[in-house]
Protein backbone atom coordinates (compact mmCIF):
# COMPACT_ATOMS: atom_id res chain seq x y z
CA UNK A 1 0.00 0.00 0.00
CA UNK A 2 1.38 3.24 -0.82
CA UNK A 3 0.41 5.07 2.30
CA UNK A 4 3.10 2.22 4.06
CA UNK A 5 5.57 2.98 1.77
CA UNK A 6 5.44 6.77 2.99
CA UNK A 7 4.71 6.28 6.64
CA UNK A 8 8.13 3.85 6.50
CA UNK A 9 10.31 6.68 4.42
CA UNK A 10 8.89 9.31 7.44
CA UNK A 11 10.10 7.00 10.24
CA UNK A 12 13.49 6.74 9.02
CA UNK A 13 14.02 10.22 9.06
CA UNK A 14 11.93 10.85 12.55
CA UNK A 15 14.57 9.64 14.47
CA UNK A 16 14.49 11.49 17.53
CA UNK A 17 10.72 10.22 17.84
CA UNK A 18 11.82 6.77 17.56
CA UNK A 19 13.84 7.27 20.87
CA UNK A 20 11.15 8.41 22.39
CA UNK A 21 8.60 5.57 21.19
CA UNK A 22 11.22 2.94 22.40
CA UNK A 23 11.08 5.04 25.86
CA UNK A 24 7.13 5.07 25.95
CA UNK A 25 6.93 1.19 24.04
CA UNK A 26 9.14 0.38 27.57
CA UNK A 27 7.15 2.39 30.22
CA UNK A 28 3.49 2.50 28.72
CA UNK A 29 2.58 6.05 30.43
CA UNK A 30 -0.80 5.42 27.70
CA UNK A 31 -2.05 2.36 28.74
CA UNK A 32 -5.89 2.20 28.62
CA UNK A 33 -6.25 6.06 27.33
CA UNK A 34 -7.89 7.37 24.35
CA UNK A 35 -6.13 10.02 22.21
CA UNK A 36 -8.23 11.87 19.94
CA UNK A 37 -6.61 14.22 17.76
CA UNK A 38 -7.31 16.70 14.68
CA UNK A 39 -3.84 17.02 12.92
CA UNK A 40 -3.02 17.07 8.98
CA UNK A 41 -3.24 13.48 8.04
CA UNK A 42 -0.37 12.55 6.35
CA UNK A 43 2.71 10.28 7.17
CA UNK A 44 4.60 12.21 9.26
CA UNK A 45 1.43 12.61 11.96
CA UNK A 46 1.02 8.90 11.24
CA UNK A 47 4.23 8.09 13.11
CA UNK A 48 2.80 10.62 16.27
CA UNK A 49 0.26 8.14 15.50
CA UNK A 50 1.80 4.82 15.90
CA UNK A 51 3.88 6.18 18.77
CA UNK A 52 0.75 7.02 20.80
CA UNK A 53 -0.17 3.24 19.85
CA UNK A 54 3.48 1.59 20.94
CA UNK A 55 2.46 3.61 24.27
CA UNK A 56 -0.56 2.08 25.12
CA UNK A 57 -2.91 3.80 23.76
CA UNK A 58 -6.31 3.89 21.45
CA UNK A 59 -6.40 6.75 18.92
CA UNK A 60 -9.02 8.83 17.03
CA UNK A 61 -7.99 11.21 14.96
CA UNK A 62 -9.17 13.46 12.02
CA UNK A 63 -8.06 16.23 9.42
CA UNK A 64 -7.65 20.06 10.88
CA UNK A 65 -7.75 21.37 7.39
CA UNK A 66 -10.40 20.01 4.65
CA UNK A 67 -8.11 19.69 1.89
CA UNK A 68 -4.45 18.49 3.43
CA UNK A 69 -5.06 14.65 4.24
CA UNK A 70 -3.35 12.04 2.22
CA UNK A 71 -5.98 9.36 1.15
CA UNK A 72 -3.62 6.77 1.36
CA UNK A 73 -1.98 7.58 4.61
CA UNK A 74 -5.60 7.73 6.26
CA UNK A 75 -6.31 4.24 4.97
CA UNK A 76 -2.78 3.22 5.89
CA UNK A 77 -3.79 4.35 9.51
CA UNK A 78 -7.27 2.89 9.26
CA UNK A 79 -6.06 -0.89 8.46
CA UNK A 80 -3.93 -0.31 11.38
CA UNK A 81 -6.77 -0.14 14.03
CA UNK A 82 -6.81 3.35 13.77
CA UNK A 83 -10.54 5.25 13.78
CA UNK A 84 -9.61 7.89 11.11
CA UNK A 85 -12.45 10.13 9.87
CA UNK A 86 -10.67 12.63 7.14
CA UNK A 87 -10.27 12.34 3.70
CA UNK A 88 -9.31 15.03 1.01
CA UNK A 89 -11.15 17.59 -0.16
CA UNK A 90 -14.20 17.59 2.56
CA UNK A 91 -16.81 20.09 2.91
CA UNK A 92 -17.31 22.25 5.61
CA UNK A 93 -20.18 19.88 7.01
CA UNK A 94 -18.22 16.92 6.54
CA UNK A 95 -15.24 18.61 8.31
CA UNK A 96 -16.96 19.36 11.78
CA UNK A 97 -18.94 16.11 11.38
CA UNK A 98 -15.26 14.15 11.24
CA UNK A 99 -14.20 16.53 14.55
CA UNK A 100 -17.28 15.86 15.94
CA UNK A 101 -16.97 11.94 15.78
CA UNK A 102 -13.84 12.12 17.53
CA UNK A 103 -15.03 13.82 20.13
CA UNK A 104 -18.02 10.85 20.34
CA UNK A 105 -14.62 8.83 21.22
CA UNK A 106 -14.78 10.14 24.58
CA UNK A 107 -11.12 10.96 24.54
CA UNK A 108 -8.90 11.26 27.77
CA UNK A 109 -6.15 13.49 26.08
CA UNK A 110 -6.28 16.15 22.72
CA UNK A 111 -3.87 16.76 20.35
CA UNK A 112 -5.02 19.66 18.20
CA UNK A 113 -3.63 21.66 15.46
CA UNK A 114 -5.87 24.95 15.53
CA UNK A 115 -8.38 24.42 17.92
CA UNK A 116 -11.52 23.22 16.60
CA UNK A 117 -11.35 19.86 18.14
CA UNK A 118 -11.11 21.31 21.50
CA UNK A 119 -13.37 24.45 20.93
CA UNK A 120 -15.89 21.70 19.70
CA UNK A 121 -15.70 19.77 23.38
CA UNK A 122 -15.93 23.50 24.97
CA UNK A 123 -19.30 23.73 22.98
CA UNK A 124 -20.53 19.88 24.32
CA UNK A 125 -18.89 20.80 28.11
CA UNK A 126 -16.77 17.71 27.15
CA UNK A 127 -13.76 17.65 29.68
CA UNK A 128 -10.85 15.72 28.80
CA UNK A 129 -7.39 15.39 31.27
CA UNK A 130 -5.35 18.14 29.03
CA UNK A 131 -5.02 18.73 25.20
CA UNK A 132 -1.43 19.84 23.24
CA UNK A 133 -1.94 22.36 20.60
CA UNK A 134 0.77 22.63 17.81
CA UNK A 135 -0.14 25.98 16.05
CA UNK A 136 0.25 29.61 16.11
CA UNK A 137 -3.18 29.98 15.21
CA UNK A 138 -4.52 27.69 17.54
CA UNK A 139 -2.70 29.04 20.62
CA UNK A 140 -3.96 32.38 20.08
CA UNK A 141 -7.43 30.83 20.08
CA UNK A 142 -6.94 29.47 23.39
CA UNK A 143 -4.78 32.04 25.13
CA UNK A 144 -8.12 33.94 24.52
CA UNK A 145 -10.48 31.53 26.05
CA UNK A 146 -8.20 31.23 29.21
CA UNK A 147 -8.40 35.28 29.21
CA UNK A 148 -12.02 35.19 29.26
CA UNK A 149 -12.29 32.69 32.05
CA UNK A 150 -13.61 30.23 29.84
CA UNK A 151 -10.50 27.51 29.31
CA UNK A 152 -12.21 24.17 30.95
CA UNK A 153 -9.11 22.24 30.88
CA UNK A 154 -4.85 22.07 30.90
CA UNK A 155 -3.47 22.93 27.32
CA UNK A 156 0.05 22.44 26.77
CA UNK A 157 1.07 25.06 23.57
CA UNK A 158 3.73 22.76 22.22
CA UNK A 159 3.96 25.50 19.73
CA UNK A 160 5.91 27.66 22.26
CA UNK A 161 8.34 24.80 22.49
CA UNK A 162 11.88 26.18 21.61
CA UNK A 163 12.30 23.28 19.04
CA UNK A 164 9.15 23.72 17.64
CA UNK A 165 8.66 27.46 16.73
CA UNK A 166 12.30 27.86 16.56
CA UNK A 167 12.18 24.80 13.56
CA UNK A 168 9.06 23.86 12.28
CA UNK A 169 7.73 27.52 11.87
CA UNK A 170 10.72 29.06 10.82
CA UNK A 171 12.65 26.36 8.45
CA UNK A 172 9.64 24.06 7.91
CA UNK A 173 7.22 26.63 7.08
CA UNK A 174 9.92 28.44 4.76
CA UNK A 175 10.34 25.74 2.90
CA UNK A 176 7.44 23.71 2.30
CA UNK A 177 5.74 26.89 1.44
CA UNK A 178 8.06 27.11 -1.57
CA UNK A 179 7.44 23.83 -2.41
CA UNK A 180 4.06 24.17 -2.24
CA UNK A 181 4.39 27.32 -4.13
CA UNK A 182 6.66 25.48 -6.89
CA UNK A 183 4.80 22.29 -6.94
CA UNK A 184 1.21 24.37 -8.00
CA UNK A 185 2.97 26.72 -10.67
CA UNK A 186 5.91 25.46 -12.10
CA UNK A 187 7.34 29.19 -12.27
CA UNK A 188 10.76 30.59 -11.65
CA UNK A 189 11.11 32.66 -8.36
CA UNK A 190 14.38 34.08 -9.36
CA UNK A 191 13.41 38.07 -9.58
CA UNK A 192 10.28 37.76 -8.48
CA UNK A 193 8.71 40.47 -5.73
CA UNK A 194 7.29 38.70 -3.87
CA UNK A 195 5.30 40.19 -1.13
CA UNK A 196 5.36 38.14 2.57
CA UNK A 197 2.75 39.60 5.15
CA UNK A 198 3.66 39.15 8.42
CA UNK A 199 7.28 39.07 10.31
CA UNK A 200 6.15 36.30 12.78
CA UNK A 201 8.26 33.15 12.54
CA UNK A 202 6.42 31.24 9.44
CA UNK A 203 7.25 34.94 7.46
CA UNK A 204 10.37 35.03 8.89
CA UNK A 205 11.29 31.78 6.94
CA UNK A 206 9.39 31.98 3.92
CA UNK A 207 10.96 35.52 3.57
CA UNK A 208 14.03 33.61 4.04
CA UNK A 209 13.76 30.96 1.89
CA UNK A 210 12.29 33.40 -0.99
CA UNK A 211 15.21 35.67 -0.82
CA UNK A 212 17.72 32.33 -1.40
CA UNK A 213 15.94 31.44 -4.25
CA UNK A 214 16.38 35.00 -5.79
CA UNK A 215 13.12 36.56 -5.07
CA UNK A 216 12.80 40.39 -4.36
CA UNK A 217 11.09 39.98 -0.69
CA UNK A 218 9.04 42.87 0.64
CA UNK A 219 7.54 42.64 3.93
CA UNK A 220 3.96 43.99 5.22
CA UNK A 221 3.55 44.10 9.26
CA UNK A 222 1.23 45.59 11.55
CA UNK A 223 3.72 45.47 14.61
CA UNK A 224 6.80 48.12 14.95
CA UNK A 225 9.10 45.63 16.01
CA UNK A 226 8.74 43.23 13.64
CA UNK A 227 8.58 45.60 11.09
CA UNK A 228 12.43 46.98 12.05
CA UNK A 229 13.32 43.30 12.33
CA UNK A 230 12.90 42.62 8.94
CA UNK A 231 14.00 46.08 7.68
CA UNK A 232 17.54 44.89 9.43
CA UNK A 233 17.24 41.55 8.44
CA UNK A 234 17.72 43.33 4.41
CA UNK A 235 14.12 43.11 3.33
CA UNK A 236 11.78 45.67 2.22
CA UNK A 237 9.09 47.21 4.30
CA UNK A 238 5.95 48.81 3.20
CA UNK A 239 2.42 48.87 3.97
CA UNK A 240 -0.11 45.94 2.15
CA UNK A 241 -2.36 49.41 -0.08
CA UNK A 242 1.93 50.16 -1.52
CA UNK A 243 3.04 46.55 -1.91
CA UNK A 244 -0.24 45.35 -3.90
CA UNK A 245 0.66 47.41 -6.66
CA UNK A 246 3.67 45.78 -7.52
CA UNK A 247 4.33 42.97 -5.75
CA UNK A 248 3.87 38.99 -8.09
CA UNK A 249 3.12 37.16 -5.94
CA UNK A 250 1.72 37.30 -2.39
CA UNK A 251 1.91 35.19 0.78
CA UNK A 252 0.12 35.57 3.89
CA UNK A 253 1.62 34.12 7.34
CA UNK A 254 -0.41 36.00 9.72
CA UNK A 255 -2.84 34.28 11.28
CA UNK A 256 -5.55 36.95 11.00
CA UNK A 257 -8.68 37.62 8.70
CA UNK A 258 -8.64 39.68 5.65
CA UNK A 259 -4.76 40.46 4.91
CA UNK A 260 -5.57 41.10 1.39
CA UNK A 261 -9.42 42.35 0.98
CA UNK A 262 -10.92 43.69 -1.95
CA UNK A 263 -8.99 47.05 -2.32
CA UNK A 264 -5.80 45.35 -2.58
CA UNK A 265 -6.85 43.27 -5.52
CA UNK A 266 -8.56 45.94 -7.48
CA UNK A 267 -4.93 47.35 -7.70
CA UNK A 268 -2.97 44.44 -8.13
CA UNK A 269 -1.36 43.80 -11.60
CA UNK A 270 -2.19 41.30 -14.32
CA UNK A 271 -1.11 37.56 -13.50
CA UNK A 272 -0.59 37.87 -10.00
CA UNK A 273 -0.36 35.27 -7.61
CA UNK A 274 -1.97 34.82 -4.20
CA UNK A 275 -0.93 31.96 -1.56
CA UNK A 276 -1.66 31.55 2.16
CA UNK A 277 0.39 29.72 4.71
CA UNK A 278 -1.57 30.66 7.46
CA UNK A 279 -3.30 27.84 9.45
CA UNK A 280 -6.98 29.40 8.21
CA UNK A 281 -8.23 30.13 4.74
CA UNK A 282 -9.05 33.51 6.04
CA UNK A 283 -6.40 35.53 5.48
CA UNK A 284 -7.16 36.20 1.39
CA UNK A 285 -10.47 36.90 1.10
CA UNK A 286 -11.70 34.75 -0.87
CA UNK A 287 -15.40 35.92 -0.90
CA UNK A 288 -14.72 39.22 -2.33
CA UNK A 289 -12.59 37.80 -5.08
CA UNK A 290 -15.09 35.36 -6.31
CA UNK A 291 -17.66 38.27 -6.67
CA UNK A 292 -15.04 40.88 -8.19
CA UNK A 293 -14.42 37.90 -10.91
CA UNK A 294 -16.25 37.92 -14.03
CA UNK A 295 -15.24 34.15 -14.91
CA UNK A 296 -13.28 31.68 -13.06
CA UNK A 297 -11.23 28.37 -13.79
CA UNK A 298 -8.54 26.31 -13.15
CA UNK A 299 -5.96 26.62 -15.17
CA UNK A 300 -3.83 24.22 -13.18
CA UNK A 301 -4.46 22.02 -10.47
CA UNK A 302 -4.69 23.87 -7.04
CA UNK A 303 -4.08 27.43 -9.53
CA UNK A 304 -7.44 29.38 -9.91
CA UNK A 305 -7.85 32.00 -11.92
CA UNK A 306 -10.08 34.79 -11.99
CA UNK A 307 -10.57 36.80 -14.42
CA UNK A 308 -11.14 40.57 -13.48
CA UNK A 309 -12.75 42.88 -16.36
CA UNK A 310 -9.61 41.33 -18.68
CA UNK A 311 -6.48 41.25 -15.55
CA UNK A 312 -6.25 37.81 -14.22
CA UNK A 313 -5.42 36.83 -10.65
CA UNK A 314 -4.32 33.81 -9.91
CA UNK A 315 -5.57 31.94 -6.52
CA UNK A 316 -3.29 28.66 -5.06
CA UNK A 317 -4.80 26.41 -3.39
CA UNK A 318 -8.54 27.49 -2.73
CA UNK A 319 -6.75 29.82 -0.25
CA UNK A 320 -5.57 27.10 2.42
CA UNK A 321 -2.86 26.24 3.81
CA UNK A 322 0.05 26.17 0.09
CA UNK A 323 2.38 23.82 1.44
CA UNK A 324 0.18 21.25 2.44
CA UNK A 325 -2.59 21.50 0.05
CA UNK A 326 -0.07 21.41 -3.09
CA UNK A 327 2.84 19.74 -1.59
CA UNK A 328 4.07 17.30 1.59
CA UNK A 329 3.84 20.06 4.50
CA UNK A 330 6.97 20.98 6.62
CA UNK A 331 10.00 18.23 5.69
CA UNK A 332 10.23 15.30 8.52
CA UNK A 333 13.45 16.12 10.00
CA UNK A 334 11.85 19.18 11.21
CA UNK A 335 8.25 17.34 12.34
CA UNK A 336 11.26 15.18 13.51
CA UNK A 337 10.97 17.57 16.24
CA UNK A 338 7.32 18.87 16.63
CA UNK A 339 6.28 15.29 16.80
CA UNK A 340 8.34 14.56 19.42
CA UNK A 341 7.14 17.29 21.77
CA UNK A 342 3.77 16.26 21.07
CA UNK A 343 4.55 12.54 22.20
CA UNK A 344 6.20 13.81 25.33
CA UNK A 345 3.30 16.74 26.19
CA UNK A 346 0.76 13.98 25.65
CA UNK A 347 3.26 11.87 28.25
CA UNK A 348 3.62 14.91 30.50
CA UNK A 349 -0.25 15.10 30.40
CA UNK A 350 -1.19 11.89 31.09
CA UNK A 351 1.07 12.14 34.09
CA UNK A 352 0.37 15.01 35.38
CA UNK A 353 -2.97 16.37 34.72
CA UNK A 354 -4.08 16.03 38.19
CA UNK A 355 -1.63 19.50 39.05
CA UNK A 356 -2.89 21.06 36.13
CA UNK A 357 -4.64 24.13 36.42
CA UNK A 358 -7.28 25.25 33.50
CA UNK A 359 -4.43 27.32 31.56
CA UNK A 360 -2.21 27.52 28.67
CA UNK A 361 1.24 26.07 30.04
CA UNK A 362 4.57 26.02 27.76
CA UNK A 363 6.20 22.27 27.44
CA UNK A 364 8.48 22.55 30.69
CA UNK A 365 11.62 23.36 29.31
CA UNK A 366 13.59 19.99 30.47
CA UNK A 367 11.46 18.57 27.84
CA UNK A 368 11.98 20.76 25.23
CA UNK A 369 15.96 20.55 25.92
CA UNK A 370 15.12 17.14 25.91
CA UNK A 371 14.57 16.97 22.32
CA UNK A 372 17.13 19.34 21.20
CA UNK A 373 19.62 17.08 23.20
CA UNK A 374 17.88 13.94 21.29
CA UNK A 375 17.83 15.78 17.91
CA UNK A 376 22.08 16.65 18.57
CA UNK A 377 22.59 12.93 19.26
CA UNK A 378 21.03 11.64 15.89
CA UNK A 379 23.05 14.34 13.62
CA UNK A 380 26.14 12.86 15.61
CA UNK A 381 27.05 16.20 16.80
CA UNK A 382 28.58 17.04 20.11
CA UNK A 383 28.40 20.04 22.22
CA UNK A 384 30.65 22.26 24.62
CA UNK A 385 29.80 21.45 28.55
CA UNK A 386 30.25 24.59 30.85
CA UNK A 387 33.23 23.37 33.45
CA UNK A 388 32.94 23.53 37.52
CA UNK A 389 34.52 26.76 37.25
CA UNK A 390 32.26 28.63 34.61
CA UNK A 391 29.15 27.36 36.56
CA UNK A 392 30.47 28.77 40.08
CA UNK A 393 31.35 31.77 37.63
CA UNK A 394 28.10 32.30 36.39
CA UNK A 395 26.55 31.35 39.81
CA UNK A 396 28.50 33.81 41.73
CA UNK A 397 27.13 37.71 42.06
CA UNK A 398 30.59 39.05 42.50
CA UNK A 399 32.18 37.73 39.74
CA UNK A 400 34.11 40.41 37.53
CA UNK A 401 37.28 40.82 36.13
Amino acid sequence: MEGFKKIDWAERHMKVLARIREEMERDRPLDGMKIGMALHVEAKTAVLVKTLIAAGAEVAITACNPMSTQDDVAEALRSLGVKCYAKRGMSVEEYYSAIRKVADFMPDIIIDDGADLIFELHKRGQKVKGASEETTTGVIRLKAMERDGVLMFPVIAVNDAFTKFLFDNRYGTGQSTVDGLLRATNMLLAGKRIVVAGYGWCGRGIAMRCRGMGAKVIVTEVDEVRALEAIMDGFEVMPMDEACEIGDIFITATGNINVIREEHMKKMKDGAILANAGHFNVEINVSALEKMAKSVREVRKYVKEYNINGKRLYLLAEGRLVNLVAGDGHPIEVMDMSFSNQALAVRYIAENWEKLENRVYRLPEELDRKVAKLKLETLGIRIDRLTEEQIRYLSDWRSGT
